[in-house]
């Protein structure tokens, strides 16, 4: 794929942000994989997509939202203030925000 200007990046998909959030820690992984997939293009498929985002996601969280089944975590790198500062809430990624970014990606590919 040739880069240029019309080319939809992975940070594409995370704008808006969701109005609501699981825990604290979310909207941080949210902000971090954003930044972290930038440079990224869109791959061309959803499929290819969510594997992306399940990566880059184990890779800033350190969880594998497939193999792991916890339902949060404390990460101290997403802890900015507050009661639940820093819980990431893995069963919000698994069931709403990784489909969020999905659907996202699938209307942008128009498939």
């Amino acid at each position: 794929m040739a880069h240029d200007d019309a080319v939809a990046r992975m940070a594409d998909l995370f704008d808006p942000e969701p109005k609501t959030w699981g825990l604290r820690g979310d909207p941080h992984v949210w902000r971090a994989l954003r930044d972290h997939l930038s440079g990224t293009d869109v791959p061309e498929s959803v499929d290819e997509v969510v594997r992306l985002l399940r990566a880059a996601f184990s890779e800033l969280v350190g969880i594998d939202l497939v193999g792991d089944l916890a339902s949060s975590a404390y990460r101290e790198q997403y802890a900015h203030g507050g009661m639940s500062s820093g819980v990431v809430s893995l069963d919000t990624w698994r069931e709403r925000l990784i489909p969020l970014l999905a659907e996202r990606a699938r209307t942008l590919l128009g498939s």
